[in-house]
């Protein structure tokens, strides 16, 4: 049984990911002394893993994936403009990791 093309829909979210986790990591490095410094930098490195197992097919990173970002709607509760923008980016990676296409990739990955 083979594998099915990678759809562009989970490439894009996998390398957002990775982008943002990388980015991210070396960013709040810089804030090694801070007490909340390992919970960011495993935030982040959480991120990394999921960009990077999502590029294999994961089923499991699609979920972590989703988790992440549903995280990130839940700390931006206090500001209303980073609430919304964090809820529709949830809204658009939860959708485009579960079109038809994105489906099928998960299915077959997981069976071989």
């Amino acid at each position: 049984m083979t594998t099915p093309k990678r759809p562009l829909s989970v490439l894009v979210v996998a390398c957002l990911y990775l982008l943002v986790g990388c980015i991210g990591f070396v960013y709040h490095f810089h804030n090694f002394h801070q007490l909340d410094f390992i919970w960011i930098e495993l935030t982040e490195a959480l991120a990394i893993v999921a960009g990077a197992f999502l590029l294999q097919g994961r089923n499991w990173a699609r979920w972590l994936a989703i988790a992440w970002m549903a995280f990130h709607v839940a700390i931006s509760y206090g500001d209303w403009h980073k609430l919304v923008i964090h809820f529709c980016i949830f809204v658009l990676i939860t959708w485009l990791l579960f079109r038809a296409d994105a489906r099928s990739y998960f299915r077959a990955a997981s069976v071989s």
